[in-house]
């Protein structure tokens, strides 16, 4: 498969190295350019209004936590080096044993309310965000299933072996964390986390307008202060309006480009395209909590009906050929060689196992995708719609505006609307079981609502792993090959995140989860 390697521009703040010893090594500009103007991004997708960092899995603010929250590691996410780390809020992440990873804090980092960073918040935001009733599933466990401890202010110390699962988990799981203030996340969820976001990044907060929201540069960060004075990410929901805004100038950086626009852009002097392997699959989401696709076979023969290069000829260059659950770039990655395949003959046998001979009985079935966000979804759900059709599943495509598409999303006890849904799944981590866990384990349930507990002693297994080695066996000769058998969902393809933005833009850098870091960033 081409694994394509990700373009940059500017500078990456830190050195890549291999977990799980790992250390630090900062580059910080002594060159900032002076008299920039603020930046216009336009996203391609809504906020849900509430900002608390574990309360939602929106992308749009996700990316805006990029500009705002603070890290203690991010991560490049190369194809090359899935597990490479870059120090930001932490100057070591190290695994002591097993069952214990001991965090080394930088000294000098405030929140933008003035409040000093310390393990404290490290301690709490583990803590909080570990929550049963928290929606973003951050954690290998609840909160019960480890321990940490801070032996001095910039100290912690993660201890699993109550759970009894690696330490090392925590090591990715560090690249994704967005650190709260421990004195916001003591007023509990329906305080002051939910209306505004309080974070150690190079922007701060200011203001929700309508679709805008409004961030200015911190005079105290850490890295030494923004060129850029400030930030509007404004949500704009057509992807034509988009582009015209950037070409015209109006804005300095959109998002998920559709391939026609890629190659209207290539053309233009004054833009510059970014195109990166993602850290994101797009799915075709069977609801598993309810009739017929309650049925492995009847889920495996749809997907043995669904011919994905002709998907991936509709995606072009927005779209990457993956053989598994997760993206090329997360840790664990195989193809897999048990991956369901177009495949009629295949398909009819495993209806007529099911007994559903030629697609006869089954009942109408809604397939529910959106407009707007992602690229082509609407052209390739046609394709499949139809794929579907001939092989006798009774399916009509259900187009929807992403905000009515989002309130469909996920499972409901009794089955949640539709039959079956399509949705990307973006993690800013290396870690795949924020994908895995996240959606296969019958306790979390979120849009397939599968409950299998072979599928879950399989994820306690690799997850239980002592040392990043064994969980990696674990994953490529159990986990996922079993997915690959009981398709709870069907990953389509991964997707390549294509960004334009103006030519005179320099120093942003963005992540394989669209995430972006303009801190050394400088326009004109």
């Amino acid at each position: 498969m081409d694994r394509r390697n990700f373009l940059r521009y500017g500078m990456m703040a830190g050195a890549a190295v291999a977990a799980p010893q790992i250390n630090p090594d900062f580059f910080i500009s002594s060159a900032r350019a002076q008299g920039s103007r603020p930046l216009m991004f336009l996203s391609a997708e809504n906020i849900t209004g509430n900002w608390d960092p574990t309360a939602h899995t929106t992308l749009s603010q996700k990316t805006i936590e990029g500009f705002v929250m603070g890290f203690l590691a991010r991560a490049p996410m190369r194809p090359d080096d899935p597990g490479a780390m870059n120090m930001e809020l932490a100057t070591e992440i190290t695994q002591l044993d097993p069952y214990r990873l001991e965090i080394k804090l930088r000294d000098d980092v405030t929140f933008h309310d003035g409040k000093p960073f310390k393990a404290e918040d490290v301690k709490a935001t583990f803590e909080y965000g570990s929550l049963p009733d928290r929606p973003a599933q951050w954690y290998p466990g609840s909160n019960e299933t480890f321990e940490v401890t801070t032996p001095d202010d910039y100290t912690v110390i993660v201890d699993t072996s109550k759970g009894g699962y690696g330490a090392h988990l925590f090591i990715f799981l560090a690249a994704y964390l967005p650190m709260m203030s421990a004195t916001d996340i003591a007023e509990g969820p329906n305080g002051v986390l939910s209306t505004r976001l309080n974070g150690t990044g190079p922007f701060r907060f200011v203001e929700q307008d309508g679709n805008d929201t409004v961030m200015e540069a911190y005079e105290d960060y850490f890295k030494g202060t923004p060129t850029v004075p400030g930030v509007t990410f404004s949500f704009v929901g057509d992807a034509t309006t988009r582009m015209l805004s950037l070409m015209n100038g109006q804005a300095d950086v959109i998002e998920r480009l559709e391939p026609e626009q890629v190659e209207t852009l290539e053309g233009e002097d004054d833009i510059k395209l970014s195109r990166l392997v993602s850290v994101e699959n797009k799915y075709l989401w069977f609801r598993c909590s309810k009739p017929p696709f309650d049925n492995p076979l009847v889920r495996k023969a749809a997907c043995h009906a669904i011919d994905r290069d002709l998907i991936m000829q509709i995606m072009g260059s927005a779209g990457e050929f993956s053989s598994n659950f997760v993206s090329p770039i997360k840790f664990g990655y195989t193809d897999l060689e048990n991956y369901p395949e177009y495949d009629p003959e295949e398909c009819q046998r495993l209806l007529a196992e099911a007994g559903f001979p030629g697609g006869e009985g089954l009942p109408e079935l809604e397939y529910i995708t959106s407009t707007g966000f992602y690229p082509k979804t609407k052209e390739y759900g046609e394709v499949i719609t139809a794929l579907l059709q001939e092989q006798g599943f009774p399916v009509t495509l259900n187009v929807m505006e992403v905000a009515a598409w989002n309130e469909r999303l996920y499972d409901r006890p009794g089955g949640g609307p539709g039959h079956m849904v399509d949705c990307g799944w973006s993690t800013g981590s290396p870690e795949p079981d924020l994908v895995l866990r996240t959606h296969f384990h019958s306790g979390s349930k979120r849009i397939c609502g599968i409950e299998d507990p072979e599928i879950d002693a399989a994820l306690d297994a690799e997850r239980n792993a002592e040392t990043l080695e064994a969980r990696e066996e674990s994953l490529q000769t159990n986990l996922m090959p079993m997915l690959a058998d009981k398709v709870p969902a069907l990953s389509l393809f991964t997707s390549v995140m294509i960004h334009g933005m103006r030519a005179d833009l320099d120093g942003m850098f963005i992540y394989p989860d669209g995430s972006t870091d303009a801190s050394e960033a400088t326009i004109g």
